[in-house]
């Protein structure tokens, strides 16, 4: 049973986080590495192998808005700060299991994603990300199946495509990456008719123009 069928089976209307990002990586979607944990102790552990400074986060399923609601804990130095993040997170009802993150570095935002359109099936979805994605509203579309140009000619079509090039120090977007995720992106919707929706927000390009999903979010029919 995979991912999307284990979230059908307990009735969910969306996966976790971390389940999420699980079925992005089959589909060869670069996601931060992380551990799901459910005890300080594993938390510990996880920061550990991960490696200092990790982020910490509420998982649930259905949980949206989560560094509004106090749930994503950045930059953790040490085991105390870790401790100290599982006891604030896991006081809220609505969180299930804790998710111990690498922390990504990076200055630009994107966001990528799937909706499956009434009258054209799934379609990918990418644009400007971040806290900024509803102001900016700065997102385009194509439906499915992606060819490379599509994917290409959908960081075209930005209104703020410059911040795909290289600016203040900062190397070029790794476009051909980008274009795989939309690419794959499609693929999902299109091999998964229980998927609904994706949300990739942030997809966030790290310092060497590479991007990777940090948070991801699958709504179910």
């Amino acid at each position: 049973m995979n991912w999307i069928e284990q979230a059908q089976a307990r009735g969910s209307a969306s996966l976790t986080e971390f389940e999420s990002k699980q079925v992005l990586s089959r589909y060869g979607i670069p996601v931060t590495r992380e551990r799901e944990v459910f005890t300080p102790e594993a938390a510990l552990q996880a920061a550990e192998e991960i490696g200092y400074p990790v982020a910490l986060k509420g998982a649930g399923a259905g949980l949206l808005h989560k560094t509004d609601a106090g749930l994503v804990h950045l930059n953790l130095n040490d085991a105390e700060e870790v401790g100290q993040a599982y006891g604030a997170v896991t006081g809220d009802p609505a969180v299930s299991g804790v998710l111990v993150q690498e922390m990504i570095s990076g200055q630009r935002e994107l966001v990528a994603g799937l909706t499956r359109d009434p009258q054209f099936g799934p379609c990918a979805m990418f644009g400007l990300g971040g806290i900024f994605t509803e102001i900016l509203q700065d997102v385009v579309f194509r439906v499915a199946p992606l060819s490379r140009w599509d994917a290409r000619q959908m960081m075209e079509d930005l209104r703020g495509r410059e911040i795909l090039g290289g600016l203040r120090g900062m190397p070029p977007v790794d476009r051909e990456a980008l274009a795989d995720i939309l690419i794959a992106l499609g693929r999902i919707g299109l091999e998964n008719v229980a998927v609904r929706e994706i949300d990739v927000n942030p997809l966030i390009i790290q310092r060497d123009g590479r991007p990777v999903a940090v948070d991801a979010l699958i709504v179910l029919v």
